[in-house]
């Protein structure tokens, strides 16, 4: 019967499988995934691994690769949603389980891949970071996560980019920041000091790691550190500072112990905010993308960037084309009857 089974497997998708396709488990798949990625070098490793954990909690570890169908992946992202998953994570999972089921054919593991649901994210953060908020949390911020956060806003940059940054990527003469590999990537050059606000933020961590250095005898490699020492991660200090900027809010369970806390601005909505500030400015989409570091027109659209001086400028075009036509007491009595139904 097993002999029959890949027989009839082979048949079907025209190739030729290697020996006991029924002893594939997604246990298998899931290290199939993690080897590629980590041949290739991807930087989203951990979040394939964590994806897939999620795959194998449902099926079980040692589930067959062929036993997973159509209907029992729609399941899977249902129960997922239910469970208060949001769509992007879900089709985030998906696409871990997908690509490995790929990799699987390709070695000749598996004859097919099961037909995958297609979901539409519909939790994409919108909406930008005004000055006013962001310096509010900047106020509750200590020194060093203070400046990363003030250099984010101004470049755009991702924040394990800015993370990363070294003294040796920093040309304080040509007043440019260049980093060799970048998520995309592709290299990248920031000639910070072409905007005042930018070149005082990088002086002043200069001038702040030089102290530290002098005060305690070594070497701090790192552009954004706290004493010297790497900025890992930031999060917590971040949520606290934001609810202190009455941008947050304390859940507090029946005895009233705080059980969580929430923030309601991300540190990744700079990098929204930073790409709109330079629309406003007339910066060319092409460059912005260059600066910030997107590498596809259509990565650049889940943003949301919208250019307002092109939509007024097509308005007024408008305009003139009616004033034009003869048209403009027609018109101002339209936007009259809007102006008068909108309040």
């Amino acid at each position: 019967m097993r002999l029959l089974k890949k027989r009839l497997a082979e048949m079907g998708s025209g190739r030729l499988v290697g020996p006991d396709p029924e002893k594939v488990t997604l246990a298998d798949l899931r290290q199939m995934l993690v080897d590629d990625y980590g041949l290739k070098g991807n930087r989203t490793t951990a979040r394939a691994e964590q994806s897939m954990a999620h795959v194998t909690e449902h099926f079980g570890e040692q589930a067959k690769a062929l036993d997973v169908t159509a209907d029992g992946l729609v399941a899977y992202a249902r129960r997922r949603r239910e469970a208060g998953a949001a769509s992007a994570t879900v089709k985030n999972e998906l696409a871990a389980l997908r690509r490995a089921f790929n990799l699987a054919v390709r070695a000749g593991r598996l004859p097919q891949r099961p037909f995958f649901p297609v979901l539409e994210a519909r939790n994409r953060r919108v909406g930008f970071f005004e000055r006013t908020d962001f310096e509010r949390v900047l106020a509750h911020l200590p020194a060093g996560v203070a400046s990363l956060a003030e250099f984010l806003d101004w470049s755009g940059w991702r924040k394990g980019e800015a993370l990363g940054l070294e003294w040796r990527s920093v040309d304080a003469d040509a007043g440019v920041l260049r980093i060799e590999d970048s998520k995309n990537r592709e290299p990248r050059t920031l000639p910070y000091k072409a905007l005042p606000a930018l070149a005082a933020v990088i002086d002043g961590q200069r001038e702040r790691t030089s102290a530290v250095e002098q005060a305690k005898g070594i070497i701090v490699r790192s552009v954004f550190h706290r004493d010297g020492k790497p900025i890992r991660d930031f999060r917590r200090v971040w949520v606290k500072a934001c609810i202190a900027a009455g941008l947050g809010r304390e859940e507090k369970d029946a005895k009233g112990k705080i059980i969580r806390r929430v923030a309601f601005r991300m540190i990744h909505d700079n990098r929204r905010t930073a790409a709109r500030n330079m629309s406003r400015a007339g910066v060319p989409e092409g460059v912005i993308m260059a600066l910030c570091g997107w590498k596809t027109r259509s990565v650049f659209d889940r943003y949301r960037i919208v250019n307002e001086a092109d939509l007024a400028d097509g308005l007024g075009k408008l305009a003139a084309a009616q004033e034009r036509q003869g048209q403009p007491e027609a018109a101002s009595g339209n936007v009259a009857a809007f102006r008068k139904v909108a309040r």
